[in-house]
C-alpha cells in the first residue's frame, strides 16, 4: 500500500531540515575555530609592550661576525690561567659588544653558541675542556 502524499511530504521536508542542520553545525564548528585564532591574535596585540608573557626571539647569526664569538672567548680566556666556564665567557662577550648583561634570554643564547664555538675549537685542539664546575663546562686556552 503506498504512503498517503502528506507522509512523503513531511519525511522529505525532515531530511531537508536535517541537512541544513548538518551544514550550519559545520559552519559554527568551522566559524568557532576562526574565533579561536582572531581571539588569539588579538591577545598578541594587546599586551601592550609587555614583554614578560612573550619574550622576544634573538636570531644571534647576524649579530656576530664569523669567528668573532672565538676571538672574544679567546681574548678573556687569554687572562684567566686556571680557565673560565661557560657562563663567565658568555658574561665576557655580552660586555665585549656592549649588551644587557641582565638579560636571562640573551645570556642562555649565548651560552649555546659559546659551547659551539668553543667545541668546534676543541676538536681543533685550539681549546682545551677543563671538566665542569657546578654543572657547567670549564674551557682553558693552554693544554694542562
Amino acid at each position: 500500500m503506498a504512503d498517503p502524499h502528506i507522509l512523503t511530504t513531511l519525511r522529505a521536508k525532515r531530511d531537508q531540515m536535517e541537512a541544513a542542520i548538518r551544514a550550519y553545525e559545520k559552519k559554527t564548528e568551522a566559524l568557532r575555530r576562526d574565533l579561536a585564532h582572531v581571539n588569539a591574535t588579538l591577545r598578541l596585540f594587546e599586551l601592550n609592550g609587555a614583554h614578560e608573557v612573550f619574550p622576544v626571539h634573538m636570531d644571534l647569526t647576524r649579530l656576530f661576525k664569523r669567528g668573532e664569538v672565538w676571538h672574544i672567548c679567546q681574548e678573556a680566556l687569554a687572562g684567566a690561567p686556571e680557565g673560565l666556564d661557560t657562563r663567565e665567557l658568555a658574561l665576557a662577550v655580552i660586555r665585549a659588544k656592549g649588551m644587557d648583561e641582565g638579560d636571562a634570554v640573551l645570556r642562555k643564547a649565548i651560552n649555546y653558541r659559546i659551547v659551539q664555538a668553543m667545541r668546534m675549537q676543541e676538536m681543533r685542539g685550539r681549546v682545551v675542556g677543563l671538566g665542569k664546575r657546578k654543572s657547567v663546562r670549564v674551557w682553558s686556552s693552554q693544554p694542562s
